[in-house]
């Protein structure tokens, strides 16, 4: 079952979110019933100069307002330093999955390419068959190869199509995001 997400609002509710602790164990520490928690929290019970006194040894380390959420916050200063490879192995890992994407990327450049090349010079070409084919003695259509190959070669000028441009360009990006983690790792490794 997912977390919900604590309230703030309620000094119960501020030092659950700073300390990162369920109601269960907050009502462990101070040795009153969960369900006291719950409502406290919630606004239904209001807290007790005693509860008070017991939530103090807690509530004096909350920082000032407002309270970032803690994916917000940096490391402390006394979080230690991360262990070297686990953040090699990603960092190999975005240089790999990189490299493959940009295989990818390589092949779509081509057909690009190729596609662009077919669309210059079809024109030339097909005039230049059909002037062949002017100097030819006239064969009945079905036998007619060079009018099935002049009405097959415009394809290939349309074989990069805009689904392939729209496949090129999220591969880039996922290339780019990978090389970009990978940077930051050996970045982070350095410091390491």
């Amino acid at each position: 079952m997912p977390r919900q997400r604590i309230s703030t609002e309620t000094l119960i509710g501020a030092v659950r979110r700073h300390f990162g602790l369920s109601q269960q164990e907050l009502s462990m520490i101070l040795d009153v019933s969960k369900a006291l928690i719950g409502h406290i929290e919630a606004g239904r019970r209001d807290l007790t100069s005693a509860l008070h006194v017991r939530l103090f040894p807690l509530a004096r380390h909350l920082p000032a307002p407002p309270l970032l959420p803690p994916d917000t916050e940096p490391l402390p200063a006394t979080a230690p330093a991360p262990e070297a490879a686990p953040l090699e192995f990603r960092r190999k890992l975005c240089l790999h999955r990189a490299a493959g994407l940009r295989l990818e990327l390589g092949k779509l450049t081509a057909r690009a390419v190729y596609a662009s090349r077919w669309q210059q010079a079809l024109p030339t070409i097909l005039a230049d068959l059909e002037a062949a084919a002017a100097l030819l003695p006239p064969v009945p259509e079905e036998q007619d190869l060079g009018a099935s190959i002049r009405r097959w070669l415009p394809s290939f000028a349309r074989r990069f199509k805009p689904s392939h441009a729209a496949q090129y360009h999220l591969l880039r990006l996922q290339a780019e995001a990978y090389e970009t983690e990978a940077a930051a790792l050996a970045e982070l490794l350095a410091r390491v």
